[in-house]
């Protein structure tokens, strides 16, 4: 029996049942999450908000670090159980300031989702000069899932859901140049090497970390209406993926296509919270099972969303995930060592 997700040996949908129009209210129906402690980063708007309002129901208790705060807040009022804290994952120092506090709180960590995400905007770079959709989509949570791992491992059980999205497909990971130095930078590959990371590191922290009964998922969450995620995008892009027309409208028939926020957030919960998961790691889902391999097989439109589906082999190769590791850590200047 295949042991890790090398190379996609466990990518094959098991049928869970749901599918694209399948909803939060769904997947999460008949478990109950009493006395199990959860960070959501980005917790606070579109499906990262549905994430954190699903399981606050299922009587979770929800932390919530945010880049504002004060946005966080006012977004959660009315949602009890909620903490918000302060963290913006382009600032190594922010992010230890806020694991510290986690730790010194004593408390174990039953799920860690690292929803929070940014997409298509143009060059920035953060201190240390890395390009700012790896560093906030990778790097940020490649360093606080370093540092809360003691309080994952003492969950006994707890679960890291880190989601992707079918936007991998856009790039494999580019080792030789991965902060647009020697290379014009380009949007949609900055993106999309962003999300293969995030593949690559689940299935290689789920061989580390199952030892220590922690299981990892990265996701596709489906092309979803009402997230503000594209907003810096620049509309000539979605004019030449053909859903939006010559005045930047998006095309009435393809926004029928596009899930709504909870069906959106389904596949979070899903791995975040479903026993059929159990025994089983390193997976990339969608659609709340797990998704099939793309070998080339699968016909992609972008003005037909619900065709956006599958994982590239790249995204899950053991010597790209290894290499990354190795990469992250020097990036990041910490050692993640799972023991």
């Amino acid at each position: 029996m295949k042991q890790n997700n090398y190379q996609g040996a466990l990518q094959k949908p098991i049928g869970s049942g749901f599918n694209a129009t399948s909803t939060t209210n769904d997947v999460i129906r008949g478990i109950d999450l009493t006395g199990k402690v959860v960070i959501i980063t980005g917790g606070y708007a579109g499906i990262g908000l549905e994430t954190t309002r699903t399981l606050v129901a299922a009587a979770a208790s929800v932390i919530v670090p945010a880049r504002d705060t004060e946005k966080a807040k006012k977004n959660l009022a009315g949602i009890a159980g909620v903490e918000v804290e302060s963290l913006d994952l382009i600032s190594p120092a922010s992010i230890d300031a806020f694991a510290e506090k986690f730790l010194a709180s004593g408390r174990p960590l039953h799920l860690l989702i690292n929803n929070a995400g940014i997409m298509w905007v143009p060059l920035r770079r953060d201190s240390r000069g890395y390009e700012s959709q790896l560093a906030t989509n990778h790097l940020g949570h490649f360093q606080l899932t370093a540092r809360l791992w003691s309080a994952l491992k003492k969950a006994h059980g707890a679960r890291v859901v880190n989601v992707s999205s079918y936007g991998h497909q856009m790039a494999p990971f580019n080792f030789d140049d991965p902060n647009f130095e020697h290379r014009a930078y380009e949007t949609l590959q900055g993106y999309g090497q962003s999300k293969t990371a995030n593949n690559l590191f689940s299935v290689e922290l789920d061989n580390r970390s199952k030892a220590f009964n922690v299981r990892v998922y990265s996701l596709h969450p489906g092309s979803v209406y009402g997230t503000d995620l594209g907003r810096e995008a620049p509309i000539e892009l979605f004019k030449q993926m053909g859903t939006h027309d010559a005045d930047g409208n998006i095309f009435p028939e393809v926004e029928r296509k596009l899930k709504t926020l909870p069906q959106g957030a389904a596949t979070t919960v899903w791995c975040a919270t479903s026993p059929m998961l159990n025994g089983i790691g390193g997976v990339y889902c969608e659609n709340a099972d797990i998704a099939e391999l793309d070998n080339g097989n699968i016909g992609n439109r972008y003005d037909d969303p619900l065709t956006l589906r599958g994982v590239q082999a790249y995204s899950l190769d053991e010597a790209n995930a290894k290499r990354l590791w190795t990469l992250s850590e020097e990036m990041t200047g910490i050692t993640f060592s799972v023991d």
